[in-house]
């Protein structure tokens, strides 16, 4: 009986499997808040949002760079070498051997890319974290990266935005990378003083040293839907305050309410949002170039009904909410164009 599965039947199912095509891995991705698939070429095309509930996923940093700024173009800057294991750190492996795994497995020296180009026609350089390497952790080579862009920015006098996606400093460097908490404040008060825009677009999640830093002291915080952003985790604040939170403490969209975001966009209108305010605060006209990838998708989310609402920008003397700026400079041209 054994002969006869082994030596006919056996080999008979094998050779039937192995006539049909191999079916491509990967095809579909389940969303983390619906739990609906979506297929995987479909979420690309739009910008990697469910279609089902709008939910953001996580984004690489190319792509995310691509959706940025103006056509997808952008110039990369190197970054300045920092020593790869200063305090000789070992946990469960060595601090230098997990650092050549990263760096092997992501194409990336660390968790910082610095770009340049433009957006909505305004010159911009962008620090932008990768979540990849290390969960985005903040080292000397990120704090030398924030600075690094800022003197960029500075030199070709062009607004600079970070975009944060951290669990905050990185412990195998210790104090060191809790020195780049002032290193990276002072940096960005460079570009303020230079009298360029200093903007935040705060991603999923911006924790930790982040937070406590550079990443909520811009001229404009921008957050995108759902994003987790606070210092310490939900749990501890529980834990130590000895009071339930709300469910949707610490989203982007709970600190849009409480005054600590100034908009919630879409990542669909990223490029057109960050466009139309840096016009504002550089005082430049709207500029007509392509923009970054479009969402297939045209629904909109409702936070991005009304997304410019806080951000106070200085015309005619005279503070006023971005949106009231937003729309005095479309009546204006209104008028103009009656005229």
């Amino acid at each position: 009986m054994n002969n006869w599965l082994n030596n006919f039947i056996r080999p008979k199912i094998r050779s039937l499997v192995g006539t049909q095509k191999d079916v491509p891995e990967n095809l579909w991705d389940k969303c983390p808040s619906c739990d609906n698939m979506v297929f995987n070429r479909e979420l690309a095309d739009n910008n990697y949002v469910c279609h089902h509930c709008d939910y953001h996923m996580t984004i690489s940093a190319e792509d995310r760079l691509a959706l940025m700024f103006d056509g997808g173009k952008y110039t990369r800057h190197k970054n300045k070498s920092v020593p790869a294991d200063p305090l000789k750190f070992k946990d469960r492996k060595k601090y230098v051997d997990r650092l050549k795994e990263t760096r092997a497995k992501t194409a990336e020296d660390d968790a910082i890319i610095i770009a340049s180009g433009k957006i909505g026609g305004n010159p911009v350089v962008v620090a932008l974290f990768n979540f990849k390497f290390m969960g985005g952790s903040m080292g000397a080579a990120v704090g030398e990266g924030i600075v690094t862009g800022a003197e960029i920015a500075v030199k070709t006098k062009s607004a600079f935005i970070t975009v944060p996606a951290s669990g905050g400093a990185r412990m195998q460097e210790g104090a060191i990378s809790l020195m780049q908490m002032p290193r990276t404040i002072i940096a960005v008060n460079r570009v303020k003083k230079a009298r360029l825009p200093y903007l935040v677009l705060l991603t999923n999640p911006t924790t930790g040293g982040v937070s406590a830093s550079f990443a909520m002291v811009g001229d404009v915080h921008i957050a995108e839907p759902g994003a987790t952003i606070g210092f310490a985790g939900k749990r501890v604040i529980q834990e130590t305050i000895r009071e339930e939170l709300p469910e949707d403490f610490q989203t982007a969209e709970y600190l849009l309410e409480h005054g600590m975001v100034d908009m919630v966009v879409p990542r669909s209108e990223l490029n057109a949002v960050i466009g139309q305010t840096l016009s504002l605060l550089m005082q430049t006209k709207l500029s007509d170039n392509p923009k970054g990838k479009k969402s297939k998708d045209n629904k909109k989310s409702d936070s991005s009904k009304g997304a410019i609402t806080v951000a106070s920008v200085s015309a005619g003397g005279e503070k006023m909410s971005a949106a009231d700026a937003v729309n005095q400079d479309s009546a204006a041209a209104s008028v103009k164009k009656t005229a």
